[in-house]
């Protein structure tokens, strides 16, 4: 692919009512990992990370007195010992 292609990527977004019915029958000490994709549906060589939180976050639309809610989910490194980022 050069520099100028592009491709559609669609993922289907999951919904609140999709991830409970996913973690249906899990204990509440489960903890979820998440693997993020290396590029669009790429998970071959994904990278592993831990849910860490949930945040509501308010989107201004323009022209529009209120604001799009979204839910984002928040991962982080595994546990482990890393080298800091050089600053």
């Amino acid at each position: 692919m050069t520099d100028t292609e592009t491709i559609e990527h669609t993922p289907q977004v999951w919904t609140a009512g999709r991830l409970r019915e996913a973690l249906a029958g899990l204990p509440d000490e489960t903890p979820l990992h998440i693997g993020v994709a290396d590029g669009p549906g790429d998970f071959a060589g994904y990278g592993e990370f831990v849910l860490v939180d949930l945040d509501r976050v308010e989107k201004e639309l323009p022209g529009q007195s209120s604001g799009l809610i979204e839910y984002t989910l928040f991962a982080d490194y595994t546990a482990g010992q890393y080298e800091p980022d050089p600053a």
